[in-house]
């Protein structure tokens, strides 16, 4: 053999050597995604897709024959720790509230909005018994605790603001979910904006929920949203179809309305709460539409809102157009393969 023919043999072996472990090292290792975590206990849990996903080890057996590792990474600080994690680098995904999610985007985070985790969450102002507060116009000059920098904020700017009120017209108190109970129930404040978890001290006679946001017509309810790290979208976009698949069928098995009660089990059991609060808060609930995952016309206007009033209640710097923020392809992809399409009629 001659000299040339024989080193570009030798050349041809040592790039397919050499392109053997390169392309193991295209898949990650692990796929890290962080939450909220809402839990009053010892186990984790963000309710909705992200309980029905773990419950289920969807993504598990979606990654595992790859042996990419699914690692969940849960925050009780919620939505500004969450867009820490992100902007560190230490997360490729995360399930946040539209206010933590829209912050996050405005303060220059590369994310893009993949899915609709739910849509029209309630909320409730929780204040205290016989303190003569009926309607959000009584809270004028009074001690409110309102969750800053979380969808919780966002939405009491909005149910104020369908009132012709703001936040300016009040005595506002920055304080996570467990602190605001704690001080309404021993009355170190008038009220506070909450989820359904003000149900429970309601039952404990602790609180008067005079109004929530259906009373407003949707004012003041909260969605959450699928945020995909624009670095990973771009190096593996295979394996965040894969991923939205396994979200798609988490998100109709939860509209499947046969799942009702299955679903308040996981979540009662998962989070510490009773079974009572969330049966009561879904109750008037329709499942298919309050985890429809779509970016639809309808959801892209709801996070358009609260972009604009972010910005104008000067939560954020400037505002900015979420058409240019979605990227729907790999949820679009996911409705189409039949088992979803079937599963979404």
């Amino acid at each position: 053999m001659k000299t040339p023919l024989r080193h570009l043999i030798a050349a041809l072996g040592l790039a397919v050597t050499l392109s053997a472990p390169a392309a193991e090292l295209a898949k990650p290792q692990s796929i890290r995604i962080a939450v909220p975590d809402l839990s009053a206990g010892s186990k984790h849990s963000a309710g909705g897709v992200v309980d029905v996903l773990r419950d289920q080890q969807l993504l598990e057996k979606a990654f595992g024959e790859d042996g990419i590792r699914i690692d969940w990474l849960f925050f009780k600080g919620a939505g500004p720790v969450v867009n820490e994690a992100l902007a560190n680098g230490q997360a490729d995904f995360a399930y946040l509230g539209d206010l933590a999610a829209i912050v996050g985007k405005a303060n220059g985070l590369d994310t893009r909005v993949l899915a609709a985790g739910v849509r029209g969450v309630k909320s409730y102002l929780g204040v205290v018994p016989g303190s003569g507060i009926h309607s959000l116009h009584d809270l004028k000059g009074k001690r409110v605790a309102v969750f800053r920098g979380t969808a919780n904020q966002l939405s009491f700017a909005s149910a104020l603001a369908s009132q012709g009120l703001s936040e300016r017209d009040l005595k506002v108190i920055n304080l996570d979910f467990n602190a605001a109970n704690a001080a309404i129930a021993g009355k170190q404040i008038d009220a506070t904006w909450g989820l359904s978890n003000l149900l429970s001290l309601r039952e404990r006679g602790l609180v008067e929920l005079p109004v929530n946001s259906r009373d407003l017509q949707g004012a003041g309810s909260t969605q959450a949203v699928l945020l995909g790290t624009g670095d990973f979208i771009r190096k593996y976009p295979q394996l965040v179809q894969r991923l939205v698949d396994a979200q798609e069928q988490a998100s109709s098995w939860l509209r499947d309305e046969h799942n009702r009660d299955a679903y308040v089990d996981l979540v009662a059991d998962n989070a510490s709460w009773p079974r009572s609060i969330l049966a009561d808060d879904l109750a008037k609930e329709d499942l298919a539409d309050y985890f429809d995952p779509r970016l639809d016309a309808d959801f892209i206007a709801q996070l358009q809102q609260g972009v604009d009033l972010a910005a104008r209640e000067r939560l954020i710097r400037r505002g900015f157009q979420v058409s240019e923020w979605i990227e729907p392809r790999f949820l679009d992809a996911a409705l189409q393969h039949p088992q979803a399409a079937q599963a979404a009629r």
